[in-house]
This record gives structure tokens, C-alpha cells and sequence, in this order.
């Protein structure tokens, strides 16, 4: 856990960003925390600049997309039929704004794709072969689905085809991204996106592009997004029951725990999210093993990946 408070009536711009929640094999948490941090950095550079909160978290997702290390654009899991579809959603915290794709193929950046849906359409989600035909009308190039899959997907992929093997156990560091964030106007966006869960069934469509779910942003409350298994999190809302908390009077810490503590309870679900309100205030919590973010507030950048793990260092020392 890790959390940062405004101590002035000025907001500050902040951005948070995680990398997924659950088990992240040693070998690879170096490179995850450079992933989160790059994210991180990247949209607090557009924060910094007078740029708004839904740019930042955007750009910030595109970052991990672009990352073959995380389960979202090129490095997502595989379907049972061997093939990425990905799912994404982005939401404004200022109109309630939001738009959101689903079982999307041969994009590179679905969150690009989930902006163009809340930006130009009537409508909030577009999936499959619709989504497609919009991402066409719009110009965003479709690409070969095998320019997506990455070597360590693939060999994931065969093993689970194995008989007596576990998909959602095997989900070993190949967790959902996302990012919230608040901008000088006070003014809170979320983005999250996913390749899904490995192995699953063609058509699967988890928690991520469900408003409420996988994310939500409102600037009288604040802005979610959370990762971990898509089924547990769907049966509790659980973006829009943290936000619940907070209406309620809790801090941002006590409702993401609680939040997560209810999922526990409920469903027997784990998972992790980030938060942040429009006072500048946020936090990271995680119920799983592991999560891997960052957050970046006052020229400070912020990272972690167990539980209890916070690395502090100046941005000064960065750039």
C-alpha cells in the first residue's frame, strides 16, 4: 500500500498507474517496475504541462499497451483458440464521459480505440466486428493479430491447453493496466485495459470494459481502476463500490480495502486497484501477492510491486 495527500488548496496534478495484480515471478519485477514508471512518467509529463487528466491516463495505458511485459496491446494473453482480443475503457470524471471496447482484434492501442467510442459515437461500448468496423471508419490501422503475441504468451497458451491445468492460476504476473489521474482543474479520468484471461473461452468478455468495473471516474468522488480476476470483480462493481465507500465518508484507503475486502468475503475474489480524488489524494492497494505501480505527485515519483513496498525518487534525479 501507498497513498499521498494535497496538503495545499491548490491541486496538484497526479497519476497513478498499475501494472496488474497477482504474482510476479522475481525474473521479471525489474522490468515491470521500469514499465509502471515509464507509464507514469509519460503521463505526468502531459499533467505537468497543462494537459487534462483523460490525455495523461490515455497516454499512460498506451505506454504499458506498447509494453510487451504487460497483459494489454502487443504482449496480451491468448484465447483458447490461440488469438488476442483485448477489451479497454477510459471514463471523465467531469461529465461522467466514457467509452469502452471489447473482444477487439488486430488493434494495436485499444485504448485509443475506447477514447474515439466516448468521444464520436452516442454510445459507451463497442465490441467485436462493430468495434472493428468503427476503428476502420475512424483510421486506425488494423494489423496482423500475430504482431500482438509475444513468445512468453504463446508458450503460456500451450501450457494451459494441457488437461488438469488452471488459467486463472497461471495468470502469474500477466495482470490488466491501468491509470487514474487528476489534473490542474481538478478534473479526474480513468483508463484501464486488458488482454484478458489467458486461455479463455473466444468471446470472453471480463470486468474491464464494464463502467463501474474495471473503472470509473466522477469528479464529485474520485477515479478508479482496478485489476485482477474480471468475474469477481464484475459480481461486486467493484470500481463504482469503492467510490460508494467514499461517498459514505471513508478515505481512500479505507474504502479500497474495504472494497477489496468485500470481494473477498463475497465472492472469494483478490485483485488490486488504484485511486485518486480530485483533492489530489491517492493510493494503491492490493489484496494478491503482488501489484506492480507507480504514481507521480510534487516531482516525486513513487513505485512498488510487494505489499509494504514504496521507492521514493525526485524526479530530478530522473530526468
Amino acid at each position: 500500500m501507498a497513498s499521498g495527500s494535497s496538503q495545499c488548496n491548490k491541486i496538484k496534478p497526479v497519476i497513478v498507474v498499475h501494472g496488474g495484480a497477482g504474482a510476479v515471478m522475481q525474473e521479471y519485477e525489474d522490468r515491470y517496475r521500469a514499465g509502471v514508471k515509464k507509464a507514469a512518467l509519460g503521463g505526468y509529463d502531459i499533467l505537468k504541462n497543462g494537459g487534462d487528466a483523460v490525455t495523461a491516463v490515455e497516454e499512460a495505458v498506451v505506454i504499458m499497451e506498447d509494453d510487451p511485459h504487460f497483459n494489454a496491446g502487443y504482449g496480451s494473453v491468448l484465447n483458447e483458440e490461440g488469438e488476442v482480443e483485448m477489451d479497454a475503457i477510459i471514463m471523465s470524471g467531469k461529465d461522467l464521459a466514457s467509452g469502452a471496447v471489447s473482444a477487439v482484434r488486430c488493434i494495436a492501442n485499444p485504448i485509443k480505440l475506447a477514447r474515439l467510442v466516448m468521444e464520436k459515437t452516442d454510445h459507451l461500448l463497442l465490441t467485436d466486428r462493430g468495434a472493428s468496423q468503427f476503428a476502420k471508419l475512424q483510421g486506425i490501422p488494423e494489423i496482423p493479430g500475430e504482431t500482438l503475441i509475444t513468445e512468453r504468451s504463446r508458450e503460456r497458451w500451450k501450457k494451459n491447453q494441457k488437461p488438469g491445468s488452471n488459467p486463472v492460476a497461471s495468470q502469474l504476473g500477466l495482470g490488466t493496466v491501468g491509470a487514474v489521474a487528476v489534473d490542474s482543474e481538478g478534473n479526474v479520468a480513468c483508463a484501464t485495459s486488458t488482454g484478458g484471461l489467458t486461455n479463455k473461452m473466444a468471446g470472453r468478455v471480463g470486468d474491464t470494459p464494464c463502467i463501474g468495473s474495471g473503472g470509473y471516474a466522477d469528479n464529485n468522488i474520485g477515479a478508479v481502476s482496478t485489476t485482477g480476476h474480471g468475474e469477481t470483480i464484475m459480481k461486486v462493481v467493484l470500481a463504482r463500490l469503492i467510490l460508494h465507500y467514499m461517498e459514505r465518508g471513508m478515505s481512500l484507503e479505507e474504502a479500497a480495502d474495504e472494497g477489496l475486502k468485500y470481494m473477498k468475503t463475497r465472492v472469494d475474489g483478490s485483485g488490486g486497484v488504484i485511486v485518486v480524488n480530485s483533492a489530489g489524494e491517492w493510493t494503491a492497494k492490493f489484496s494478491t501477492k503482488h501489484m506492480t505501480w507507480a504514481a507521480v505527485k510534487d516531482d516525486c515519483l513513487q513505485c512498488g510491486i510487494h505489499q509494504g513496498d514504496n521507492e521514493i525518487v525526485p524526479l530530478s534525479e530522473i530526468l
